[in-house]
């Protein structure tokens, strides 16, 4: 490759006037790694196209000079404005409404009114302070993209530290030097003088591919969510919460049910959520501090990110987002993570558990289909959707509730034995809650509150079943299930025409018995008949204690 086609090559990647500027850095570079670069040929180097998804995506994060380019790495782990620009990018695309419609805006508030009357009679918590707000999908983004980055702050951190690291250590550590695998050699791209650092670049590079990630993940997520507490946890600055109603109507459609009722459900869900986090001040710092803890345990592998590092063939964020994804680099948990998510699962399960006990009895009475959409809200919690699987790509770390259910009967049992009085009186510090059962644990019981009787704790024994991971199981193995059932049924066929084929041989046999027996004694005849009345009603006794136990397995 020649002089005259990098200088092509670098005018389309940077335009006129900056591809000059470029040309120029370039001839000021040591003659021994101009022929470097011109030995690499075009196959060498990024393509042009390549370099402008790079530039488009440092200016959509502010990064139009030198000195936004230094700001943004002090700042922090993540360009939060180049997140915000790429998600606000791809809810455009989907075509989102950008206001809310002034007669659907009424409709829905006419709805947050009636349902928070309803709960006015199953809960003892006030109403969260302010207006529940209504939300498009780019006033979603823009009201809770700081507490996704937040949480993730963390793991970008680490992720920034290691990127760094083993750029310097491994890869070479030096931008005038040839980086084996990497960039496919040494690129000739302009670099800031405060950035010629390798350090400082490899974080400036894994700083913007995990905003890319961030912001991809956000975009996506705000076409599912119904509320602002879906996750499980206060994500928005107005403590009473947001409702999302172009999506709420969409999901409707969906499930076919009437768009007010569905309205209903969600509006319940949302404001019973709302008050508990109001009354509740422990209750969000305290999930704060658990996600806190556990992704400040992670820890990455060099040796897996410098794997990433090589196979990444293009100068852009994109290449290296592998490189700055937990599921490619991460390490297993620590015994404290393990504690942390434990324990993290456990409080999400009860304000879970709380809210489908709270939901069920404020609208049972108006809402035909709650059972319904009480039942495919605790599927998508316990499956995970968007929004854990964006945590667990970003933080190593899934929002699901998984002992929702055996949560929401722990509530119950504790209404309808203590009241709701003593119920909610549970949440006024966390060493009142019930205590779940281990989730590996067949045995396991849930502790009853105080003033519960031993036959309440008896029952709770029957909940140490995760009915959600019970459900996937059954679902795997449906259809394998099925074709076996074809294969019993081809049996069951065949043994049936060898079973009619044994009665008629017994049949015969048993007459040739009759003929043969017919001078026997009469009494010894009676006490054989006897005997076998005695065998046949032994055989038929059932254990009562098994259809007690059968029953209450069920529940």
């Amino acid at each position: 490759m020649d002089d005259n086609a990098i200088h092509q090559w670098l005018i389309e990647c940077f335009g006129p006037m900056q591809g000059e500027a470029a040309w120029q850095q370039f001839s000021q570079l040591p003659e021994s790694m101009r022929d470097q670069i011109r030995a690499q040929g075009e196959q060498g180097l990024p393509k042009p196209a390549e370099v402008q998804s790079l530039i488009q995506a440092f200016t959509a994060g502010g990064l139009n000079t030198a000195g936004d380019v230094q700001r943004t790495v002090e700042e922090g782990p993540i360009n939060i404005r180049l997140a915000k620009s790429i998600a606000a990018k791809r809810i455009s695309e989907e075509g989102a409404q950008t206001s809310i419609d002034a007669q659907e805006g009424d409709s829905v508030r006419s709805t947050l009114s009636e349902s928070s009357l309803w709960l006015d009679s199953v809960c003892d918590f006030n109403p969260a302070p302010g207006e529940t707000r209504l939300l498009t999908r780019a006033d979603w983004l823009e009201g809770t993209i700081d507490a996704w980055a937040q949480f993730a702050a963390p793991v970008a951190s680490s992720m920034n530290e290691a990127l760094a690291s083993v750029f310097q250590e491994r890869l070479g550590g030096s931008i005038d030097g040839e980086v084996s695998g990497m960039f496919a050699g040494p690129v000739p791209i302009p670099i800031p003088d405060n950035l010629k650092d390798p350090g400082t670049l490899m974080k400036l590079l894994g700083n913007t591919s995990f905003s890319m990630q961030l912001g991809q993940a956000a975009g996506n997520l705000s076409s599912e969510v119904l509320g602002s507490f879906d996750q499980g946890i206060a994500l928005l600055k107005s403590p009473a919460g947001a409702l999302m109603p172009q999506n709420i109507k969409e999901y409707a459609e969906s499930l076919e049910i009437d768009a007010s009722e569905v309205t209903a459900f969600v509006a319940l869900h949302e404001q019973a959520h709302a008050r508990l986090f109001a009354a509740v001040p422990w209750l969000m710092p305290r999930f704060e501090a658990l996600i806190g803890k556990y992704a400040r345990g992670i820890s990455i592998d060099l040796d897996a990110m410098e794997e990433q590092l090589r196979d990444a063939t293009e100068m852009n964020p994109e290449s290296i987002a592998g490189a700055v994804n937990l599921s490619n680099v991460g390490v297993n948990d620590t015994p404290e993570q393990r504690s942390a998510l434990e324990s993290l699962e456990t409080l999400l399960a009860l304000v879970d558990g709380w809210v489908d006990c709270v939901v069920w009895r404020a609208g049972m009475a108006h809402l035909p289909h709650i059972e319904q959409l009480r039942e495919m809200t605790r599927r998508q919690r316990a499956a995970g959707g968007p929004a854990e699987l964006t945590f667990e790509s970003l933080l190593g770390l899934q929002l699901r509730p998984r002992r929702l259910r055996e949560a929401s009967e722990v509530w119950e049992r504790i209404t309808a034995a203590q009241g709701q009085d003593a119920r909610d009186a549970m949440w006024s510090h966390p060493d009142m809650l019930p205590v779940l059962g281990g989730a590996d644990d067949e045995d396991a019981l849930i502790e009853a509150p105080s003033g519960a009787s031993a036959g309440e704790t008896a029952d709770a024994t029957h909940s140490g079943v995760d009915w959600d991971a019970e459900l996937s199981k059954l679902l795997d193995d449906n259809a394998s299930n099925q074709q076996h059932g074809a294969d019993t049924d081809s049996n069951a066929s065949e043994d049936n025409a060898s079973e009619d084929n044994a009665s008629e041989n017994n049949a015969s046999e048993n007459n040739a018995s009759e003929n043969k027996s017919s001078d026997a004694d009469t009494d010894t005849k009676n006490d054989g008949n006897g005997d076998g009345n005695d065998g046949g009603n032994g055989d038929e006794t059932t254990d009562p204690g098994d259809e007690k136990g059968s029953g209450t397995s069920q529940s």
